[in-house]
């Protein structure tokens, strides 16, 4: 079966579109309990207050905001590395471009919901809106955020639009009716004329190219919420390309996992090639050499120059987060370099298996970003307790993270069943649009 041949791709994807095997439905099952078990976590989170997590007056800010920051550093990923391949018009793009276009959008939709679980009076988060303040960086973080989600579902949305119509046209799709007729609405009054795909290459052109510079604007934002307080730790110059990179960083590695899992469940391995896994591990390299640099600079600064309170934060850092400290910072950067770097090491499975790691690592960077300074005071706290100075995750958001995580595995099981992974539109000659 040729891989550049659209209608062979739609027959190929048909029967995953049409039905759901029972491993399927064990998997979805296991999704939904997930998310359902989130959901009961957040009850007791709503009923009981915030007693039940390890928040406190001093670390106000925990497991959370960690959360927040990973899920929309992996969709600012997503948007720059789907726009940008979009934009090149690179051939081996085609068959791994919309698992980063869902990526984006999906994590998108679950970053938000992590920073309104730090908010004690959910049922005054509408005053955000109402009365927010400009000058606030929180207002900034909305905006921008609600602007990236408009930006992403309008971008996805013209990837997909070539896809809605093959579906509902192709006449030996066997779904249910709301399906064909849920197609039939998308597709809206797609021909597939040459006028048509004119105006559709330049919309997409135009909205990858505003999806990157969203991408970078809004992470930078979210970066601005630390650096442009006075705390020690956060208040730094170098925060909103050191965010950046760090969240391409993380995205890549994610899209890495993606590609793996889809490549052994859809058995698309001669779509989804080594010579895949090698272009986005070197990006992954690439990256990395640059979160290493802005990890080196940002510490060695803090270190050298021996003020107090960064000295305190450095020094608890190498005290209570050691083990972490090096897992992150060194093993983060050190392990895709050498993988990818080394020729014989530079295998599917070595590249993956690189790619975890740097998902686990660059989680924990976010968390010694975020606890480490808020357990570092300005005023020392002297006879408290310990669980007021000092902060632990709770069941409570351990489980919100797995139902997170659970959402994130649910929605791409649910895109994938929708439209196929591998888009048929983008296998299309590009010699069609003039």
């Amino acid at each position: 079966m040729k891989a550049d041949n659209p209608t062979a791709l739609l027959k190929r994807f048909a029967p995953d579109l049409e039905k759901t095997s029972k491993l399927g439905v064990a998997w979805i099952i296991f999704c939904v309990l997930l998310v359902l078990l989130g959901i009961f976590a957040l009850i007791t989170q709503i009923t009981r207050g915030h007693i039940v997590t390890g928040m406190r007056d001093n670390v106000v800010w925990g497991i959370y905001i960690v959360n927040f920051i990973f899920f929309m550093g992996i969709s600012y990923a997503g948007a720059l590395i789907s726009g940008t391949l979009h934009l090149f018009r690179s051939d081996w793009r085609k068959p791994i471009i919309r698992m980063a276009e869902f990526l984006t959008i999906f994590s998108l939709l679950i970053g938000p919901l992590y920073i309104m679980l730090c908010v004690g009076r959910l049922d005054k988060l509408h005053y955000l809106v109402i009365f927010g303040r400009i000058q606030s960086p929180i207002t900034w973080d909305v905006i921008a955020i609600s602007t990236d989600i408009i930006g992403c579902f309008l971008f996805l949305y013209l990837a997909l639009l070539r896809d809605f119509a093959r579906l509902r046209d192709y006449p030996d799709l066997k779904v249910a009716k709301w399906r064909k007729k849920l197609y039939r609405w998308l597709a809206i009054y797609w021909k597939d004329t040459p006028e048509q795909r004119r105006r559709l290459e330049r919309s997409t052109d135009i909205m990858a190219g505003m999806v990157i510079a969203i991408a970078i604007i809004v992470y930078s934002v979210l970066a601005w919420i630390f650096s442009v307080t006075l705390q020690p730790g956060w208040h730094s110059t170098i925060f909103g390309p050191y965010f950046v990179i760090a969240a391409v960083y993380s995205g890549t590695a994610v899209l890495i996992v993606i590609m793996w899992i889809y490549r052994k469940i859809y058995k698309l391995e001669d779509l989804i090639t080594r010579k895949h896994f090698v272009n986005i591990g070197v990006v992954m390299l690439v990256l990395g050499a640059f979160f290493g640099y802005f990890t080196f600079s940002e510490y060695l600064t803090k270190w050298y120059g021996s003020e107090k309170n960064d000295e305190q934060l450095i020094s608890i850092l190498f005290d209570r987060y050691y083990w972490l400290f090096l897992f992150s910072n060194y093993a983060g950067v050190l392990v895709p370099l050498i993988v990818v770097g080394l020729p014989k090491l530079r295998t599917i499975r070595w590249i993956t298996l690189a790619a975890v790691v740097v998902i686990v690592a660059l989680w924990i960077n976010r968390y010694l970003i975020v606890v480490p300074t808020l357990e570092t005071p300005y005023l020392p706290v002297q006879d408290a307790r310990d669980a007021w100075v000092h902060y632990r995750g709770t069941w409570v958001e351990w489980v919100l993270t797995i139902g997170g995580i659970g959402s994130l595995c649910l929605f791409f099981t649910i895109g994938s069943k929708m439209v196929p992974i591998i888009p048929l539109s983008v296998v299309e000659d590009d010699k069609k649009i003039d």
